[in-house]
């Protein structure tokens, strides 16, 4: 497995992952990867194989938006899936270390959103510093599911040097 930026290639695979895990709340189609994609942030793949081979396999995805200005930057965890499959694999743990090397490398803070009753997302989230702001009623639709809103915050200087 290797972790590549994400490229339109990728977005279709992207699309079809967020329909199996995310079919009762409004799954992201391509277009939005697109938009995102345009946007700048920083989303990245998993993958296995080769696209000159015929044979490149999206594992999972990550996507991080990128706000604000140098020296001020917040951002956010817009999405994180790994085909079912593949889960409890460390996919998904590589992902979402990588996209938070791309925040630690801002200096930036961290939030994100995730259900209420995905402890094995929560507890990932809070082995790597996210503590929990509170609860969005409603926040997932059509599903009306309940979201924490987590935040890690920002790694600077010394903290990084320090490992913490």
């Amino acid at each position: 497995m290797r972790l590549e930026p994400m490229r339109r290639r990728h977005v279709r695979a992207c699309a079809e992952i967020e329909t199996v895990l995310f079919a009762g709340d409004s799954p992201w189609p391509p277009a939005a990867f697109h938009s995102e994609l345009d946007l700048g942030g920083h989303y990245l793949v998993a993958v296995e194989g080769s696209v000159r081979d015929g044979d490149e396999h999206v594992l999972g995805y990550a996507g991080l938006a990128i706000m604000g200005k140098r020296g001020d930057y917040e951002t956010s965890l817009h999405t994180i899936g790994v085909r079912p499959e593949h889960q409890g694999t460390g996919v998904g743990k590589a992902l979402l270390r990588a996209v938070l090397a791309k925040a630690d490398e801002l200096a930036a803070q961290v939030f994100l959103e995730v259900r209420v009753d995905n402890d094995s997302a929560i507890g990932l989230y809070g082995e790597h510093g996210f503590e929990r702001l509170g609860v969005r009623k409603g926040y997932y639709q059509p599903s009306g599911a309940d979201a924490y809103t987590m935040r890690r915050d920002a790694i600077t200087g010394q903290r990084q040097e320090d490992g913490r």
